[in-house]
């Protein structure tokens, strides 16, 4: 995931000015379409049925920024470890994204994100393992810093029946494509653009914040430190299913800015997609499974080591090649056209570590989403979650005897308990193409620790797309 601070080495307030600057220029590029969240699912897009079938677009430019501050209050903190939450800090994160897609040939689109970085997370993206911002990497820097996401090329290959429109937007070109159809991703992306998708859940640019709200928080998925690999999705979308599959790179050793390549070590995903009216409306449910096969430590070998040895836990002294595995359900309802509902439980094995995302062995989410229609701003939009997150009696051991986790580590855990989180946001449409939010968060028992918290989180958000 992500870890910034701000673009440019600027007050927060002369970022935002600088960053509206910018907005207003893009929006004078009359030719150019409000792009939609560049990890939108492109299987689950926007489409509308039309008997005139819509151009195909040749090539397309779209660009983003976002600019999130945060801020935690002045909680309870008797004491602290080497990946414990600090009291009353507040840290800056921005992007700039240029989206580039060509059309090879008929079905086949190419694209490139390159992008630009700066910034870190509260902490340096520690001490919460349900971490608070998704626009936060694992790495950071006050300089800014060049990066390329995504560099890949889909193919979709139609199988018949009915058409529908697409609309264009960031990573996915205008046109139309069959009901029934294949569809192939090769190059470097990230997994969750296939995978785990929601549209009220999903997306920390335009939606909540919370790592554990914008996916499964124990979807150990595929990735590099700021989230993304190198592999192969298939698709195969049939009436009202959709089976997914992909085989995707892990990072050279575990939370790694460096991918091992070759499929050295890998990760294999499975996703099965029911499609299914109710309400008038069309819902989705999910379900993913992964199997990472990689040099993992096992808990309860660092826990003898660390024993033996009387020295704290460590898992890279036990890694071996191994297997952990997850899964997870993913449900998303639209009650209305402007409020919807949604809810994702997921389980990871207990006793091996973590290798890419965060330490979370089981997870519960629930929330809802509602636009501002009724009260005269359907650009606006609130919404709520709730998570439950919990880790097995092996990794509560290994964080008590002082053992450190990806994100979590307070040097001893002698009262653990579930990290709950409750956010809530409210997103203003300035414009069609500029979003400012006010987001919230309350966390009880921060990093699993009783002793610690509860934490309060305020944060700002500017975002803005052509």
């Amino acid at each position: 995931m992500r870890c910034r601070r701000s673009l440019f080495p600027l007050r927060p307030g002369a970022l935002a000015s600088v960053s509206l600057a910018l907005a207003v220029i893009w929006g004078g590029v009359g030719s150019c379409r409000v792009c939609a969240d560049p990890t939108e699912d492109s299987g689950s897009a926007a489409a509308a049925a039309d008997a005139s079938p819509t151009p195909e677009e040749r090539w397309a430019v779209h660009g983003q920024a976002t600019y999130v501050e945060q801020h935690t209050n002045d909680f309870r903190a008797p004491y602290r470890g080497p990946n414990s939450l600090t009291p009353d800090m507040g840290r800056e994160t921005s992007d700039l994204t240029l989206y580039v897609g060509a059309r090879l040939w008929h079905g086949a689109e190419f694209w490139i994100s390159p992008e630009l970085d700066q910034g870190r997370g509260l902490d340096d993206t520690l001490g919460l393992a349900a971490f608070s911002s998704a626009e936060a990497y694992k790495v950071g820097s006050n300089a800014p810093y060049l990066r390329l996401p995504r560099l890949y090329v889909r193919q979709t290959l139609d199988t018949g029946g009915e058409r529908e429109n697409v609309e264009g937007a960031a990573n996915q070109l205008a046109g139309s494509r069959s009901i029934d159809r294949w569809v192939f991703t090769v190059g470097k992306f990230s997994v969750t653009d296939v995978f785990d998708t929601n549209q009220y859940a999903h997306d920390p640019r335009n939606d909540f914040l919370n790592w554990a709200a914008v996916d499964a928080g124990t979807y150990d998925y595929a990735a590099d430190a700021w989230g993304y690999t190198v592999g192969a999705a298939a698709e195969r979308y049939i009436q009202s299913w959709t089976f997914r599959a992909g085989l995707f790179d892990l990072s050279y050793v575990p939370n790694s800015p460096h991918l091992d390549p070759a499929f050295h070590q890998f990760q294999m995903e499975g996703e099965i997609e029911k499609r299914y009216p109710l309400f008038g409306k069309t819902g989705r449910i999910l379900f993913t499974a992964w199997d990472t096969r990689g040099r993992m430590g096992l808990l309860d070998h660092a826990i003898a080591l660390g024993l033996t040895t009387d020295t704290p836990p460590n898992l890279a002294l036990v890694r071996q090649y191994r297997s952990r595995v997850g899964g997870s359900f993913d449900l998303e309802q639209p009650i209305t056209d402007d409020f919807g509902v949604f809810a994702r439980v997921g389980k990871a094995q207990g006793n091996v570590e973590v290798y890419e995302f965060t330490d979370i062995d089981r997870s519960k989410e629930i929330g809802a989403s509602l636009k501002g229609t009724h009260w005269y701003r359907p650009g606006d939009t609130l919404g709520i979650a709730l998570m439950d997150d919990g880790i097995s009696a092996e990794r509560e051991e290994y964080l008590s005897l002082g053992g450190l986790g990806i994100l979590v580590g307070d040097g001893k855990l002698p009262h653990p308990g579930a990290e709950q989180v409750a956010e809530t946001y409210y997103s203003i449409g300035i414009v069609s193409w500029a979003q400012l939010t006010a987001d919230y968060q309350y966390v009880r028992n921060p990093a699993y620790n009783r002793d610690r918290g509860p934490v309060s989180i305020w944060a700002l958000r500017l975002h803005m797309q052509f």
